[in-house]
C-alpha cells in the first residue's frame, strides 16, 4: 500500500511541474504557426520565432475572440504580425540606395556641367582634345542616366513597400 501511495505521490508531483515550450512565428502570408520543436521552425523564420513556456495551470476564462486589440498590441505589430522593425528593415536599404544614387548623381551632374562649361569657353585647341572632351561629356552623361535609373528604381521600391504596408495595416510612421 505504501508503494502505491508513493507512486501516486511521485506522479502527482511530476505532473504538477509539467511545462511545454512552444515556438511561434508568422510567415510571409501572415499565417501564425506553432510548434514544440525548434528544428520544425523553417530556417527563414528562426530569427523571429518567439519561445513561449506554457505551464499546466487551472483553466482560466479566456477573453472572447472578438475582443479589440489593446493599444499596446496596435503599436507593436500590424494585423499580419509585421512589427515596426520589420517595416524599417524593409525600407532602410532602399532609402540608403536612394541617398547614395542622389549623391553620385549630383557629383556627375556637377562634373558634366563643369566639363560642358570648359568646352564652351575653349577657343583654341587641337581637334583631338576637342574629341576627347566630347567623349568625356558622353561618358558623364551615361553616368548621370545610370544614377537617374537607380534613383527611379529606389523610389519605385519605396512606393511598393508603402503600398504593401498600407494593405497590411501597418503604421505609416514605421516607414519614415
Amino acid at each position: 500500500m505504501k508503494l502505491i501511495l508513493s507512486i501516486f505521490m511521485v506522479l502527482f508531483l511530476v505532473s504538477g511541474i509539467n511545462a511545454a515550450t512552444i515556438y511561434k512565428w508568422v510567415d510571409e502570408k501572415g499565417v501564425i504557426h506553432f510548434t514544440d520543436e525548434y528544428e520544425n521552425v523553417p530556417a527563414a523564420y528562426r530569427d523571429q520565432a518567439k519561445k513561449e513556456t506554457v505551464e499546466d495551470s487551472p483553466k482560466v476564462a479566456t477573453p472572447p475572440p472578438s475582443r479589440a486589440p489593446s493599444r499596446k498590441e496596435e503599436v507593436s505589430a500590424g494585423p499580419l504580425g509585421q512589427n515596426e522593425a520589420y517595416w524599417r528593415d524593409k525600407v532602410r536599404p532602399w532609402k540608403e540606395k536612394l541617398a547614395e544614387a542622389e549623391t553620385k548623381s549630383e557629383n556627375a551632374n556637377a562634373k558634366y556641367m563643369e566639363k560642358s562649361e570648359q568646352l564652351s569657353q575653349r577657343r583654341f585647341g587641337s581637334r583631338t582634345q576637342y574629341k576627347m572632351d566630347i567623349i568625356e561629356l558622353d561618358r558623364l552623361n551615361v553616368e548621370r542616366k545610370k544614377y537617374g535609373t537607380e534613383m527611379n528604381e529606389a523610389n519605385e521600391m519605396l512606393k511598393k513597400i508603402s503600398r504593401e504596408a498600407e494593405e497590411a495595416g501597418a503604421n505609416p510612421e514605421w516607414l519614415k
